[in-house]
């Protein structure tokens, strides 16, 4: 599954163009490299998104195989690791 798609449906980012935005832009890296939003995830994938306030740090738990997901099972797909803020 792509990157962009990934991020979307775990809710990581609130919309695939969003999430295409931060890829394009260098501030998602995957497994400690930048990574385009076309970029494959598999399952144990480490995910870290750099916002201007804060980084937020997800491993990939599970890779769903279609890609209508519910509120309640997004929850499943990434374990948030850590969040911090950034400091300006």
């Amino acid at each position: 599954m792509r990157l962009d798609i990934f991020l979307k449906l775990s809710r990581l980012c609130p919309r695939r163009a969003a999430a295409q935005q931060l890829c394009d832009a260098g501030f998602v890296l995957l497994n400690g490299r930048p990574a385009k939003s076309a970029h494959a995830v598999k399952a144990g994938d480490e995910i870290t998104i750099r916002r201007p306030d804060t980084e937020t740090t997800a491993r990939v738990l599970k890779v769903p195989a279609v890609h209508n997901i519910s509120r309640r099972d997004s929850k499943q797909l990434a374990e948030l690791l850590s969040e911090k803020p950034l400091e300006s």
